[in-house]
């Protein structure tokens, strides 16, 4: 295990980290395991992102398992199943950059002082 180990972000089901020494992402979702670099990580995040997640619903909708989005890892020969709600869960794991808040200036702030 990395003793230079960054948790970017955490989830129900899972946690993005990050190794220092390595410079490798791990991504740890229900019982699977990713070791990748930046631009897989940024590769996966982009493919999980373009997924057409009704049209898989729709195309599967007799099919007897809840799972019916299908992502391909590596070779074609490994898919992993999930459902619309693990997608949403795996694009918030993914997105670990910092959340552009708004600061608010002074002259945003409309309120009277008044001093005792």
């Amino acid at each position: 295990m990395c003793q230079s180990l960054n948790i970017l972000n955490r989830s129900k089901n899972g946690v993005l980290t990050f190794c220092n020494h390595t410079k490798l992402f791990q991504l740890l979702f229900n019982n699977l395991c990713f070791e990748l670099y930046e631009w897989e990580l940024d590769a996966l995040k982009e493919y999980i992102g373009q997924l057409d997640l009704n049209y898989w619903e729709n195309h599967l909708k007799h099919w007897a398992h809840h799972r019916k989005i299908p992502i391909s890892v590596g070779k074609k020969h490994f898919i992993i199943l999930v459902n619309r709600e693990e997608v949403q869960e795996l694009l918030g794991l993914l997105s670990f950059e910092e959340s552009g808040i708004a600061y608010l200036n002074f002259q945003d702030i409309d309120y009277q002082f008044i001093e005792n």
